[in-house]
C-alpha cells in the first residue's frame, strides 16, 4: 500500500450530479466531482469539484478544506452575513454550518473531506 498519492494524476472518474438532491433553491446547478483519493476506512476524501451557477441549502455534518481554483461563490451562514469566496481563497468549513451556497460564476475547487 502506498503512503503517497499524487491526486492530479489519479485515475478517478467524474461524477455528474446536482449539488445535493432536493436542496436547489435557485437555478439548476450541475456539479462534477472527481474524487481522486479515499482513505482505506472511507473517512477521508479528496479531489476536485466544479459547479455551474445556482443556489442551494447546505447543512454540513463533516469538516471540509477547500481551495477555490476558479470562479466566485457566496456562502451565507444561517443567521449570519454572506461571505464572498473568489479564486485563490482557501477556507475550512466546520461541522454544523447551515445556510446557503451560491455559485455566481462557475467554480472549481480542490477539497478534502473528513467524514465523521
Amino acid at each position: 500500500m502506498s503512503h503517497l498519492h499524487i491526486l492530479n494524476k489519479a485515475n478517478a472518474r467524474a461524477e455528474l450530479d446536482s449539488p445535493w438532491p432536493g436542496t436547489p433553491l435557485k437555478g439548476n446547478p450541475q456539479t462534477v466531482t472527481i474524487n481522486a483519493y479515499s482513505s482505506a476506512d472511507g473517512k477521508l476524501l479528496s479531489g476536485t469539484w466544479e459547479s455551474s451557477p445556482g443556489l442551494w441549502a447546505i447543512d454540513y455534518q463533516d469538516w471540509e478544506y477547500c481551495h477555490l481554483l476558479e470562479g466566485r461563490c457566496i456562502i451565507t451562514p444561517e443567521g449570519g452575513q454572506p461571505v464572498e469566496i473568489t479564486k485563490g481563497d482557501v477556507f475550512v468549513i466546520e461541522p454544523g454550518l447551515k445556510g446557503t451556497w451560491e455559485v455566481i460564476e462557475r467554480v472549481r475547487k480542490y477539497y478534502v473531506f473528513s467524514l465523521s
